[in-house]
């Protein structure tokens, strides 16, 4: 169910799409890549809509819309990895899995997929650095270099995700779903919302 080599091509494929076409609501074949195309693009709405906060000349306006925008989104994409794991875990379920005395991974597969999909942004935009027309002179090659590192990471990402799906299916090792809890959009749990609320109704 669980393939690194699969999830990336997916994150690349449509990180290109999504830039040089209309970047429509991701599909894919089954509901599993389904998810996973989902939570890739909250990461490449986020990345897009923290953009527009350094675009120079932003007004404080503009500013602030964007702060609540990113809040949101953010809020989507953690979510969606959540939901990624829970997947995962009602799969092992149905066959008896994970096996609750094994070691336990300090990460879990969700979260490992959401760092792959910040890195197929970095590479795809690092990329397109490295082929920039006009670039001043040694940007080409410095982002050559970034490139190179880039993909290492994400080719050691993607080996030590497979490994940890080849052992939970062995059953020596195991993950749980680690729940984010974000506060911040919370109005019931981030004082600069409920202390304003009040003051408001006062």
């Amino acid at each position: 169910m669980l393939s690194a080599r699969e999830i990336t091509r997916l994150h690349d494929h449509l990180t290109r799409r999504w830039h040089e076409e209309d970047p429509a609501e991701p599909s894919a074949a089954d509901q599993w890549m389904d998810r996973v195309a989902r939570q890739h693009r909250a990461n490449y709405d986020l990345w897009h809509i923290e953009d527009e906060a350094r675009t120079p000349g932003a007004t404080d306006a503009d500013l602030a819309a964007v702060k609540r925008r990113v809040d949101t989104t953010n809020q989507l994409r953690n979510d969606r990895a959540e939901q990624l794991d829970g997947a995962l875990l009602d799969w092992l379920a149905a066959r008896g899995l994970p096996n609750c005395d094994a070691p336990l991974h300090s990460e879990s597969p969700g979260l490992m997929i959401d760092r792959l999909s910040i890195l197929a942004l970095k590479i795809y935009h690092t990329r397109e650095e490295a082929e920039r027309p006009g670039a001043p002179e040694g940007h080409a090659e410095r982002n050559r270099g970034r490139l190179a590192t880039l993909e290492e990471q994400r080719a050691d990402l993607a080996d030590c995700m497979d490994a940890l799906w080849r052992d939970t299916l062995a059953g020596t090792r195991r993950f749980k779903l680690y729940r984010q809890l974000k506060m911040y959009n919370d109005p019931t749990l981030n004082p600069a919302m409920y202390r304003k609320s009040t003051k408001d109704s006062a």
